[in-house]
């Protein structure tokens, strides 16, 4: 297969301009691409539009820097503190600039993009009957039911332009293993026009072959892989790091106002050329601290014939 392998930097730029619409944290608070959404802050891009369930910190600081002009998930904020600042000071106040939100539950978004991944333009449902969220999303509609004559909900297909995910290990053409709480990660890649895999580390095809129901993003899907250790801080990756929660306790209480996130901006991102001097600012007591110190390891598989 293709060689696929390059730079976080070169993947962000080719594959995610201006305007497009952009999945990421897709897998709740775990495996979050972090490093990813920095360098997409680094190099200024504009307009995108937000596609998360829960979506955690990292849409707030896309938001807060100015990315994003319109948000659709189930929910934004800061898992451990409540609130994210950015996203209320976006959508109250239109600080930096007026953010649409576009209301999902977390189970009409899952639905969303399977139907993007099968290629259908929406699918049935019964879920969210009778509550105000159809009113507030021109995605979700009431319909009658082919057959039955029922009553039912119809969900619109999401097919992001591009879907950035985190995973475990990934080969140079992009065959990836991901393993723990993997969310609606397997259907937003299959829904999306492009995928970039921002891998912990990158092995040889024969490890990925080794284990080929671990195999969840297919290389054929993959536009890019980049391999960025710790990509996902302070989200954990399963076997790899832990959540760092002082992290989000800190970020909390440095982005209250709007002066305060433009300096925690600065220091954290937009003054850092990459994830090497972000890991180094942060620590490397820090960094081994949350290194996975007690391991759980599966049990072997014998795929001999």
């Amino acid at each position: 297969m293709t060689e696929k392998l390059c730079a976080l930097q070169e993947a962000v730029a080719r594959f995610v301009p201006d305007g497009a619409s952009v999945a990421l944290g897709l897998q709740l608070e775990s495996m979050i691409p972090f490093a990813a959404g920095h360098e997409i802050i680094r190099q200024g891009k504009r307009d995108l539009a937000l596609v998360g369930p829960i979506s955690d910190i990292l849409l707030d600081q896309l938001i807060g820097a100015g990315c994003a002009k319109r948000v659709t998930a189930a929910w934004v904020g800061n898992v451990m503190m409540g609130s994210a600042y950015n996203f209320r000071r976006a959508i109250e106040d239109g600080i930096p600039h007026a953010v649409e939100m576009v209301d999902h539950t977390n189970f009409t978004l899952a639905l969303a993009l399977h139907a993007g991944a099968l290629g259908v333009p929406f699918l049935p449902t019964y879920t969210a009957g009778g509550s105000s969220v159809i009113a507030r999303n021109p995605g979700l509609a009431e319909f009658e039911a082919p057959f039955t004559g029922e009553k039912m909900q119809a969900v619109r297909a999401i097919s992001p332009d591009v879907t950035i995910v985190q995973a475990q290990r990934s080969d140079a053409s992009g065959n990836a293993h991901v393993w723990g709480n993997l969310g609606v990660l397997p259907d937003a890649v299959h829904a999306a026009k492009h995928v970039i895999v921002v891998a912990e580390e990158i092995v040889s095809a024969k490890v990925i072959a080794s284990d080929p129901n671990r195999t969840v993003i297919p290389g054929f899907l993959v536009s890019a892989v980049a391999e960025v250790p710790f990509g996902a801080h302070p989200s954990p990756v399963q076997g790899y790091y832990n959540r760092d929660n002082e992290y989000f306790g800190e970020y909390h209480k440095a982005t209250r106002t709007r002066a305060q996130f433009e300096r925690w901006l600065k220091e954290w991102v937009t003054c850092l050329k990459g994830r090497e001097e972000y890991l180094s600012r942060l620590g490397n007591d820090r960094v081994q601290s949350l290194k996975v110190r007690k391991h759980a390891w599966s049990a072997r598989a014998d795929f001999g014939n």
